[in-house]
């Protein structure tokens, strides 16, 4: 099973030759709805020297059943996904060309949504978002300037609904294997007096998980209220969700996961009769609410607007119980009990955040014959709280209810303003130009941190040219230069740097009514590349380092190919070479020259396969393909480190039911995940640690690893009533 993946690659592309073309087709691609106009100052098109995918809700329907959007975009070029629990429901993570999702730049109709502090992107707290959007781009390189911090792997801007012209009301329910259930209510007004429209969403998601205890209760809404006319479309929108996931974020050993492959040790702790028990509350609890006010103009032939305004609220906590800690991280005085002294107890933690991020962005577009012209830029502030509480201990000294044992602020503001520009030198040559200056401000004072006061100024270059061959068919080349800022995870290792990269992507796109090809090359070069050490921190985020010099360089194929009206088939495979230069580590007290070693978690090989066969017009049926070669989880190439290569096979069907009554229609559709029961294990962590004690006078390098197993074989089956 682990080739199937790469067989079927090839054997469809030997097929593709077999594809016939009747009409003549063009690379002006369809028509967009108006509401795109939200994205476009940072979406790249046909004319823009970029390495691009789009994925539109059409494509995103039949497989919405309740899972995450990375889980959804796994099938996209140089995409992998991985999921904390095991089946897509809960906390869920995305790497992009070996990139991993501090490094993806994530937009919401232009707003940033990456969190300011770790650059993480937490679609947890965003259940069911993709019922609520209307398609996405992912950019993958450094792609087109945009807001927030810079893109290091990808950038993926989501559009949320359109406008709907017609009312509607539907209901939605599925269900699946881990008594995973997901039910929503969404409602349109349609145009009233053909200018205003309301409509909106409600959701809940539950979910036992695939590993043990990971459980997930998921509520979430998104209301939207629209203006339109000739020349302008405001819109307002309020959307966010509300979290509680039972940890599963520690991993287990090699050992176990050979054993016992959904144990999570999280919440285990020794009752005062020695017996294993797990605390039944060991839970992530967050809030998150979006406000969002946009903006568009047109204000005459060649001149139009955006102005978005944006607000966001998050808070919440995450529960632990901590066997035998000690009082002086508490600030507990010690105590006397039965003539004892006792500076340890058994407590119950919560570790808080609070934060505030609001901002403006904004764009003004120039188009004319030959000149398209954008500038745009925007600012943003970040407030946030970090806090943690002792709720119960078995031993608390002299504190008090409500005492914080930590609290500290942080805040981070975001400056940043471009221009963008394509310029048709002939009917066939087009040249593309792209300046941004950013100042990053970031102020912090954790005990995990230290003080910080950082100013960063940053200038990102980005050119191109697009040659048409003809009317099906271009060719681009581009070289851009990014620059980011360090995450609050990076202080914890000292004094980390900013890094920059240097992008170049040469490509090829073909377009025909029957047939859609990318082809594109890249290489990109890092200069005090913050890469994944492998490492977590105490509280589960992965941790990076600088580390020199360092590439990526790859090949990406993808295409879209029609035999016919009822079979398509959707293929596309990364290769790369993953790079760091003359690695340096310590092992066994010696400081060691490795050369050459492969980045953490950058696999060289990523195949994605989607064959959907329609014998009618309302019926879909799908198999899909994903395979992802050997990673290492450090940057060592030690052997422990190996996340061995996996494949997996899905199936998919939607069937449309149309009634044209009161009810409109039913959709029917269902899912099997990973139909021949692969053991995949898709995302881990390595550690090591040297160890002076065991041999005294010898310094010995200890490896640790931990795994993130995946589900077997499991299903969702939904049905959506629309009237």
């Amino acid at each position: 099973m682990k080739a199937i993946c790469v067989i079927l690659f090839l054997l469809g592309f030997s097929l593709a030759s077999q594809a016939q073309e009747q009409q003549i087709d063009s690379l002006e691609g369809k028509k967009v709805v108006l509401d795109e106009v939200f994205v476009s100052a940072i979406r790249a098109n046909k004319e823009s020297p970029v390495t691009f995918s789009n994925f539109t809700k059409e494509q995103i329907r039949p497989r919405n059943l309740g899972q995450d959007i990375p889980i959804l975009m796994n099938f996209l070029p140089s995409v992998v996904t991985t999921s904390d629990a095991g089946a897509g429901v809960g906390y869920t993570g995305i790497r992009v060309r070996g990139s991993d999702a501090t490094r993806v730049n994530v937009t919401i109709n232009g707003i940033p949504y990456n969190d300011s502090e770790s650059h993480g992107t937490f679609w947890v707290n965003m259940p069911d978002f993709a019922s609520s959007t209307e398609n996405l781009q992912l950019q993958r390189g450094v792609g087109t300037s945009t807001n927030g911090a810079g893109a290091f792997g990808a950038s993926l801007n989501i559009l949320t609904d359109a406008v709907s012209e017609e009312a509607y009301a539907q209901i939605s329910s599925s269900a699946g294997s881990f008594n995973t259930l997901r039910n929503n209510i969404k409602f349109s007004t349609g145009l009233l007096n053909d200018h205003v429209e309301i409509s909106g969403r409600l959701s809940r998601i539950t979910s036992d998980g695939y590993i043990d205890r990971a459980s997930s209760e998921l509520d979430s809404y998104f209301l939207q209220g629209a203006y339109k006319d000739d020349n302008t479309l405001i819109k307002a929108l309020l959307f966010g969700g509300h979290e509680i996931t039972y940890q599963a974020w520690y991993g287990i050993d090699k050992a176990t996961l050979d054993t016992d492959r959904t144990f999570n040790p999280s919440g285990i702790y020794t009752d005062e009769n020695g017996a294993t028990q797990f605390y039944d509350n060991e839970v992530d609890n967050y809030k998150q609410d979006h406000a969002q006010l946009l903006w568009y103009e047109r204000w005459n032939t060649n001149w139009s607007s955006n102005l978005a305004l944006h607000y966001t609220h998050g808070r919440g906590y995450f529960e632990q119980f901590r066997e035998d800690d000690d009082f002086a991280t508490y600030g507990f005085t010690p105590i006397m009990v039965d003539g004892a002294e006792v500076s340890t107890t058994d407590l119950i933690r919560r570790r808080w955040l609070d934060n505030d991020f609001y901002g403006a962005v904004f764009s003004a577009n120039y188009s004319a014959d030959k000149l398209n012209l954008i500038l745009g830029g925007g600012y943003n502030k970040y407030e946030g709280g970090h806090f943690g509480e002792v709720i119960w201990a078995r031993f608390a000294g002299e504190s008090n209810i409500r005492d914080r044992y930590y609290d500290d602020v942080s805040t981070k503001t975001d400056l940043n303003i471009y221009a963008k520009a394509n310029y048709a030198l002939s009917d066939r040559l087009n040249f593309y130009g792209d300046l941004q200056y950013r100042t990053v401000g970031y102020q912090a004072n954790g005990d995990d941190t230290g003080l910080v006061d950082d100013t960063f100024n940053f200038f990102n270059p980005k050119a191109g040219v697009t040659y048409n061959l003809n009317a099906k068919s271009n060719l681009y080349l581009s070289f851009a230069i990014a620059n980011r800022e360090p995450n609050r995870n990076d202080y914890e290792n000292g004094n980390p740097k900013p890094e920059r990269l240097s992008d170049i992507e040469l490509g090829w796109r073909y377009v025909a009514p029957w047939i859609t090809l990318n082809a594109n090359g890249y290489y990109m070069g890092y200069k005090d590349q913050l890469v994944l050490t492998g490492e977590l921190n105490d509280v589960g985020a992965p941790l990076r380092a600088n580390v020199g010099d360092s590439y990526r360089m790859g090949l990406e194929v993808d295409a879209a190919i029609r035999f016919d009206e009822k079979f398509t088939w959707r293929p596309n495979v990364a290769l790369s070479t993953n790079k760091n230069r003359d690695f340096v580590f310590q092992r066994d007290g010696v400081l060691q020259n490795l050369g050459n070693t492969n980045i953490a978690f950058s696999p060289d090989l990523v195949v994605g396969n989607w064959f959907t066969y329609s014998p009618m017009e309302t019926l879909q049926i799908s198999f899909l393909s994903k395979y992802v070669g050997k990673q290492y989880m450090g940057n060592i190439d030690s052997e422990n480190s190996v996340l061995e290569a996996y494949s997996h096979l899905d199936f998919n069907l939607q069937y449309l039911w149309e009634i044209n009554g009161f009810i409109e229609s039913i959709t029917l559709s269902g899912m099997v995940n990973n139909i021949f029961n692969e053991d995949i294990v898709s995302n881990g962590y390595f550690f090591t640690f040297d160890d002076d004690f065991s041999n005294p006078g010898t310094v010995t390098t200890i490896e640790g690893a931990g795994f993130y197993p995946q589900a077997g074989t499991n299903f969702l089956l939904g049905a959506t009533v629309r009237f």
